[in-house]
């Protein structure tokens, strides 16, 4: 591969990995409009620490709710649904338990909350209106 042809894949990776990231951030703010319409509280966003990161942090009444988001412009490589498998639920209620613990709990108004894993998958294709699905409590 010549440096010209290096260097003109090197830029399409660079163009992808921005377009996912764009992705990424629109349906993230979709999911959360929507969880707020349906009388979520945000408590965090992005949250990370060394063992990975939770998308959307809330509360629901007592429940706290770690909120994975998928986004995806077609179902071409599998539905937002599938890419969710039970490694990554575990993943999720862990990284929920080290957010409690770096948080505290009564600083957001919950006393020993139950803890929820909930995905909002957003379909967001070439035209038309982007869909939005909310499943509480997967796995």
């Amino acid at each position: 591969m010549t440096g010209t042809a290096r260097a003109g894949r090197n830029q399409a990776l660079h163009n992808q990995a921005l377009h996912n990231q764009a992705l990424g951030e629109y349906g993230e703010r979709l999911a959360e409009r929507h969880l707020v319409a349906q009388g979520m509280v945000v408590l965090d966003r992005n949250w990370r620490c060394e063992a990975g990161e939770l998308d959307l942090v809330l509360r629901d009444g007592a429940v706290l709710v770690a909120c994975e988001v998928k986004t995806r412009t077609s179902v071409d490589y599998g539905t937002p649904h599938e890419a969710v498998d039970a490694a990554k639920l575990d993943r999720l209620r862990r990284l929920a338990m080290r957010w409690q613990a770096a948080h505290g709990l009564t600083a957001h108004g919950l006393t020993a909350p139950e803890v929820r894993v909930d995905l909002v998958a957003v379909l967001r294709p070439l035209k038309g209106p982007s869909a939005v699905e909310h499943v509480r409590g997967v796995g």
